[in-house]
Formats: structure tokens, sequence, C-alpha cells
């Protein structure tokens, strides 16, 4: 049983993480951090979490933890996830995992240097939706993949994370919060790369009483793969809460109406010659718990964790490539890791 810490416990740890764990069979919370102690306390009291701190450092000194997820802010993770590493713990960060790439880099080496484990906390690499788009375009449902089309959005509007809206805490908008989830999936599903990406997006000065501040309250990417699958990522925190996913194919297409969701069940269909010819439903209720189960059972040696730290590094490769495609106007090349044991 590995017994984590969460650091930077919030709304997505009460939202998500927590029921989340409450479904995992290997692993639990035993200690918690938070900036102000009053609500530190309140949440440890809520949810029976032993140990309480006010920060990354203290938690991670803690000797009933043995893994440490990082939960807090994105322009924090950074220092979070070293702090933890110089303590010797294994470390799951949230996604997106630093404001850049060279944020990415320095956590990637200094878990290496010091030998512990660093994860990505890209969820729906462990839910069931994305594992069947996975398998039946491997097995050649639709043929070659032509097209592909994943969409995030919300409404962010008067969203309690208010930090999403600062660039210098946040990294970005709804493409650096939500576009990295597609941008992931398809990664994962088409099992291929991105090589090129464009970006076209847009602020809005008032929305419901609020302002988008200096990021994106709606973007599109489009990305070119390696095998010539041309794709778009549609990200707005201005619409109804939609998680479309579509890879069309030469011989078909496979399609789910919120495919990257939590909490209803997901309806698989795949589609030839304008007929729908099959038709799954899947449920991704247990992805954070296999998450974590995971990450346990990769702390244990019994398996290895298949989001390590290079994969978040390369996810904000290509956000970085966005954000300068945003800016340019242009087609934007994204650069490619090499190979090696981190991803």
């Amino acid at each position: 049983m590995i017994r984590f810490g969460i650091a930077g416990f919030g709304l997505h740890a009460v939202r998500r993480l927590m029921p989340g764990f409450a479904l995992a069979r290997n692993c639990k919370v035993v200690a918690l951090s938070r900036r102000d102690s009053r609500k530190a306390r309140e949440a440890a009291a809520q949810y029976e979490i032993p140990h309480v701190f006010v920060s990354t450092e203290e938690l991670s000194r803690c000797a009933e933890v043995d893994a440490v997820l990082v939960t807090t802010p994105n322009a924090c993770h950074l220092q979070d996830v070293l702090t933890a590493v110089a303590a010797g713990k294994p470390v799951l960060c949230e996604k997106p995992m630093g404001v850049d790439a060279e944020e990415c880099r320095r956590m990637v080496e200094a878990a290496r240097n010091a030998g512990v484990l660093l994860g990505v906390a890209q969820v729906f690499r462990f839910a069931e939706s994305t594992a069947r788009f996975r398998e039946r375009i491997a097995a050649g449902d639709i043929g070659r993949p032509i097209f592909a089309r994943a969409e995030f959005s919300y409404p962010g509007a008067g969203h309690a994370r208010t930090w999403l809206y600062n660039r210098s805490i946040a990294g970005g908008g709804p493409i650096a919060d939500v576009g990295v989830h597609g941008i992931d999936a398809l990664r994962y599903i088409l099992q291929d790369e991105p090589r090129l990406v464009s970006a076209l997006g847009r602020a809005d000065e008032r929305c419901l009483g609020k302002q988008s501040g200096d990021v994106e309250a709606a973007a599109v990417l489009t990305l070119e793969f390696q095998r010539g699958t041309l794709a778009a990522v549609l990200v707005s925190t201005r619409a109804h809460y939609r998680t479309p996913l579509e890879i069309v194919g030469d011989a078909g297409v496979l399609r789910a109406d919120d495919a990257l969701n939590v909490e209803r069940p997901v309806k698989l269909e795949l589609w030839r010659n304008g007929q729908r010819v099959a038709e799954e439903t899947v449920s991704n209720q247990l992805a954070y718990a296999r998450q974590v189960d995971s990450f346990a059972a990769a702390v244990e040696g019994r398996e290895v964790f298949p989001v390590r730290g290079q994969q978040g590094w390369q996810n904000q490769l290509i956000l970085d490539a966005a954000y300068r495609s945003l800016s340019s106007g242009k087609n934007e090349e994204i650069p490619m890791l090499s190979d090696d044991p981190g991803r």
C-alpha cells in the first residue's frame, strides 16, 4: 500500500483525486499540503488525512509519505517537483507538466539524476474510451487514419481557479489547461507524433462579467502527424462542456461524444459508408483510480508507469510550439525528444 501526499490540495483534489483514491486498490492518501493552514486542516478532517502541512517541502520530508502527487498551480510545478525529488520521493505531477519545455527538462533530469520515478498525470491514458480507440484503430477498423478531431470545452467564466486567467501562473489558457488532454489522447490513440502545429485563438474582453485575462478564451490547433494524419484540437472556456473525439479513416469512422469525460458512460460508434455498423459503451469512472494504482505499482517495481516525465516534456514541446504559432501566425515545427527509458 503506497502512501501518497498531495501537494496543493484544492478543487481538483476534491472533485477528482479523492474519489479516485477511494476506488484505488494499492494506495491511499496520508498527507496533504495547502498554503492556507485553516483550509488544510479542514480538508484533512473531512477526508481523515492524518498529516497536514503548509508547504511541499514539509510534506516531502514526512517519513509516512512514499510518493508525492503535485497538484499546485502550473507555475509551482517545477519547484514542487524539484523539492520532492530532492527528498528522494517519487513524484506524479499534474498536467500540464510545466509552463514551458525548459521547466520539464529540468524536472526530468533532476528525477533521473536522483534515481526517482517522475510521472505525469495524463489521466486519459488510463481511460477505457481512449484504450478502445487505440485498440480498434490499431486493429484496422477504420483503415488508415486521415483526419482526427478532439474537442475539450467548458464554461470557465467565474471558475474558482482564478489563476487560470493569469499566463504567468497558468502558462496559457485552455490550450494548456485542456488542450493538452486532446493532444496527448491523439498521440496515444494514433501511436504517432505530430511534427507541425498551427494555432488560431482569441481572447475576449468580457464574458458573463469576467475577462479572459492575458490568455486565450478559445483556440483551434491543427496538427500534422508524422504518418500523415491531420488533426484538429478545439478548446474553449466559453462553451458548454464537450469532449467529443473522432478519427476518420479511409475505411471508416470511429467516434464518441464526450469521450474524454469520467462521469458518464461513453458510447463508441463505428461508421462505414454512412451507416453505423457497430457500437459499444465503456466507462472511464476508474481512470483516476487506475492512474494512482499504476503509479503505486511502478513505485513498488511491479510495472512500468506508462506516462513518464519524458511524455509530459514532449507534450509541453507541442504546447510551446502552439503558442509560438499563436503569436507568429505560421506553422511551427515541433521538436522531437529522442527515445530513452524515460519515455
